[in-house]
This record gives C-alpha cells, sequence and structure tokens, in this order.
C-alpha cells in the first residue's frame, strides 16, 4: 500500500489535522492486540472520511466492515445533530472491543453495530443513506454497490476502500491468478461506467472509489 515516499507520507500526516485522543488510543490498541492492523483506516484516510461526513452532514451513514470501528467513528464526526451510522462486521469475536470504544465516544447514542452477514443485514435496516463506506470482503463490493445504489438519494455518496489493492488491479498476474483483485478491478470498471454516478478514484493509502449519485 506504499505508493509514495514513506517521508512523503509522514509529511502529509504531519501536515493533516491530528487524530483526537481516543481515535489514537484505538490505533495503537488495534496495532498492539488485534491481527492484521494494516486493515485499520489510520490517520490520514481516517481524517479524509471525517472530512467527507462532515461536508455532506448525513443522516444516515452505512458502513460496511467495522474492523475495530477506527473509520466508523471518524465518519460520524459529520452526523447530523439526529443522524444514526449503521455499522456491520462479520466478525463477532471483535465486537466486545468495538462497541467499548463506540461506547467512549460522544456519538456513542448514534452508533448501531450489526454483526452477520452485510448482504442479509442491509435489507432490515430501514434507513435511506446518504453516505456509504464499503470496506469489506472484496468480493462483494458489486454486490453491495448494486444493493445500495438504487436507495440513495440525489447526490448520495457511496465510498469503497482498497481499490488498488496494494497495485494488483494493474497487475496482469495478480488479475489471472487472484479472485481478489479481479472483482476489485471488476467493482472499479462497473462504477466508472455507471450513468448514474460522477466518480473519482483517489489513490490515498489503498485507493479509495468515491461515487456521487446524479
Amino acid at each position: 500500500m506504499e505508493f509514495i515516499d514513506k517521508k512523503l507520507s509522514q509529511y502529509a500526516e504531519q501536515h493533516t489535522t491530528p487524530e483526537n485522543e481516543l481515535l489514537k488510543s484505538l490505533n495503537r490498541d488495534t496495532h498492539t492486540n488485534v491481527l492484521a492492523p494494516r486493515m485499520l483506516s489510520g490517520h490520514l484516510q481516517g481524517r479524509l472520511l471525517s472530512l467527507f461526513s462532515k461536508m455532506i452532514q448525513p443522516k444516515a451513514i452505512l458502513e460496511i466492515g467495522t474492523y475495530t470501528g477506527y473509520a466508523a467513528l471518524c465518519l460520524a464526526e459529520g452526523l447530523n445533530k439526529d443522524g444514526v451510522l449503521h455499522t456491520i462486521d462479520i466478525n463477532e469475536e471483535l465486537e466486545t472491543r468495538i462497541q467499548k470504544y463506540f461506547n467512549k465516544s460522544a456519538y456513542a447514542d448514534q452508533i448501531k453495530l450489526h454483526i452477520g452477514n452485510a448482504l442479509d443485514i442491509i435489507p432490515k435496516i430501514q434507513e435511506q443513506f446518504d453516505l456509504v463506506f464499503i470496506d469489506a470482503d472484496k468480493e462483494n463490493y458489486s454486490n453491495y454497490y448494486d444493493l445500495l445504489i438504487n436507495q440513495l438519494p440525489s447526490g448520495g455518496i457511496i465510498m469503497a476502500d482498497n481499490v488498488l489493492w496494494s497495485g494488483k488491479v494493474i497487475d496482469t498476474n495478480a488479475l489471472d491468478s487472484d479472485n481478489d483483485t479481479r472483482e476489485l478491478d471488476k467493482f472499479n470498471a462497473k462504477v466508472q461506467s455507471d450513468p448514474r454516478v460522477e466518480n473519482i478514484l483517489i489513490p490515498v493509502r489503498d485507493g479509495i472509489m468515491v461515487a456521487r449519485k446524479y
């Protein structure tokens, strides 16, 4: 995921609004105690998610793929005062850790954690989402998109993480041999060709696709 020089990455973070203390604590805890800490959104991406959310001021946010809750807490910073964030993760072993940090935040009453299969859970949530962040199983990115795009209002935003997949999406060998790489490439092509949205693929961290519904 290192597309730019480490010193430039450090420079970017030094010139980005810092994490608050709760996010710093969650960041350290994840890197110390949880498997695959690279899945954490982290400082730079977290501030980007926060900024998007603050610009949109959504009444309802959906996050697919909670991991330890870092991105959810960043997205919650822009919620409308009466808004709600629904976040879904399939890993029940992380539930207690996630909820602990949500409960410590200023958004404890606005974040609803769901544990289970997102494709089963999403149809049961009675909300019209203004902002969606997809960061879960790569093989279902297109399925999540198809499930949600018609339900988004005009101006609604879908953001999807890891769409550059450590550069594998332009590696012909990876496209031939790795299913996740193929599925992400198909997802990127799907969004690019969808006349219902305008989109930009931002090469931040591991790549974020941002699509705004017309």
